[in-house]
C-alpha cells in the first residue's frame, strides 16, 4: 500500500488498481509521519476511521490538465499561475492522459500542498487514493459529479445554457438545435438543459433529434449541422456548448451555401479568442476560465491550510457576448 500512496513506478497496473479500490471502500487516511508525507503508513483504523495527519513543508502545488491544447487550457493555466505567484507558491502542471494512471502515481510521488485537477475525469478510487496520501485536491471545471467531499470551482452552465435561448427566442427563432459535447459530461447536459428549459418555459419545442452530441469535436460538429441543416424544417438558430463546435456549425453553413445570421444563428459557449476571429463574430456565453483557475487555487490552499470553507462547490458567472451570429428569424 505505501508504494501506492507514495507514486512508485515498481508496482503493476493491476495491483494499483486493486488497492485503490480498497482505499476508496475504507475511507483511509495516512497517518501522521514526521509532518510529511511518505512516512508511518501502518496499518488501516477499525471500521474505516479517518486518520489524517500533517501534509510536508513544500510550497508545491500541482495542476493536472485532461489537455495542455488549445484555448481553454491555456486560460485555466494563466489564472492558476497567476494566483499562485500571489500565493508564493510554486506551480508543477502535468497531463492525464485517459485511461493511464501514470499522473496520479507522479502526483502522490511529490511533496504537494495539494493539486488542481482542471476537466479530468477522476474515478472514485483515484479521489479514495489522493484521500488516503492526504493530498488535498479541487476539481475545476468537474467532468462528472463530484463526491461531496470533494471540492470543485465551477460555472453556471445551466444559467448559460438558459440564457442562449432566451437570447434567441426574444429574435423570434421558434427552430432549434442544439450541439452537445460528451454526453456524460457533466457541464455539457447542464447547458443543454438550461437551453431546454427556457425553450419550454416560452412554449416551444426542442424535439430529442434536435439534440446531437460532437464530443468537442470540430469536424463531428461540422457532420451534424450539416446533417440538421438539410432537413426540410431545418433548425433557423443552433446552440453550440463549446466555441469549437461553433466553428463546426460555421463550416457546415458555408458548405450548404447558408448565410449567418441571415439563414441560420448560432450561439457558442466559452468566449474563446477564436470566437472574434470568426466572421461574423461569434455570439456565445463568456465562461471566466481564468478567474476559475484562480479561484480554485485559493480554495485549495484554504482547505490545505486548515480553513475549510463552508461550502465546498463554487460557480462563477457566465455571461452571454451579443455578436454578429445572431440576428432575427426570418
Amino acid at each position: 500500500m505505501s508504494k501506492v500512496l507514495n507514486g512508485r513506478a515498481d508496482v503493476s497496473a493491476e495491483l494499483r488498481s486493486r488497492i485503490m479500490g480498497i482505499l476508496e471502500e475504507v475511507d483511509y487516511r495516512r497517518r501522521p509521519g514526521n509532518g510529511a508525507v511518505g512516512h508511518d503508513v501502518s496499518g488501516l483504523r477499525a471500521g474505516g476511521q479517518r486518520a489524517v495527519g500533517q501534509l510536508g513543508t513544500a510550497a508545491l502545488v500541482d495542476l493536472v490538465l485532461s489537455s495542455v491544447e488549445g484555448t481553454w487550457s491555456n486560460r485555466a493555466l494563466s489564472g492558476v499561475e497567476s494566483a499562485a505567484v500571489q500565493a508564493g507558491v510554486d506551480l508543477v502542471v502535468s497531463v492525464a492522459r485517459v485511461p493511464d494512471d501514470a499522473w496520479l502515481a507522479r502526483l502522490l510521488a511529490r511533496n504537494l500542498r495539494g493539486a488542481v485537477l482542471a476537466l479530468v475525469d477522476t474515478t472514485g478510487p483515484q479521489l479514495a487514493t489522493l484521500a488516503a496520501a492526504n493530498v488535498p485536491v479541487v476539481l475545476l471545471d468537474p467532468v462528472r459529479q463530484p463526491p461531496e467531499s470533494v471540492a470543485s470551482v465551477g460555472a453556471t452552465n445551466w444559467g448559460g445554457g438558459r440564457a442562449a435561448a432566451e437570447h434567441l427566442i426574444a429574435l423570434g427563432h421558434t427552430r432549434f438545435a442544439v450541439i452537445g459535447g460528451r454526453r456524460e459530461h457533466l457541464y455539457s447536459q447542464a447547458r443543454i438543459d438550461g437551453f431546454r428549459s427556457a425553450v419550454l418555459n416560452g412554449s416551444l419545442e426542442l424535439p430529442a433529434d434536435r439534440v446531437v452530441h460532437a464530443d468537442w469535436r470540430r469536424a463531428d460538429a461540422a457532420a451534424l449541422s450539416a446533417d440538421l441543416l438539410r432537413t426540410a424544417a431545418r433548425p433557423t438558430a443552433i446552440f453550440a456548448c463549446s466555441d469549437t463546435m461553433a466553428l463546426g456549425v460555421y463550416d457546415a453553413a458555408a458548405e450548404l451555401g447558408l448565410g449567418i445570421p441571415d439563414e441560420v444563428s448560432v450561439v457558442g459557449f466559452d468566449d474563446l479568442p477564436e470566437a472574434q476571429w470568426m466572421r461574423p463574430q461569434l455570439t456565445t456565453v463568456q465562461q471566466p476560465i481564468a478567474e476559475m483557475g484562480a479561484a480554485a487555487l485559493r480554495m485549495l490552499l484554504r482547505i490545505r491550510s486548515g480553513a475549510h470553507p463552508n461550502v465546498l462547490r463554487e460557480e462563477l458567472a457566465t455571461t452571454l457576448v451579443v455578436r454578429g451570429s445572431t440576428g432575427k428569424a426570418r
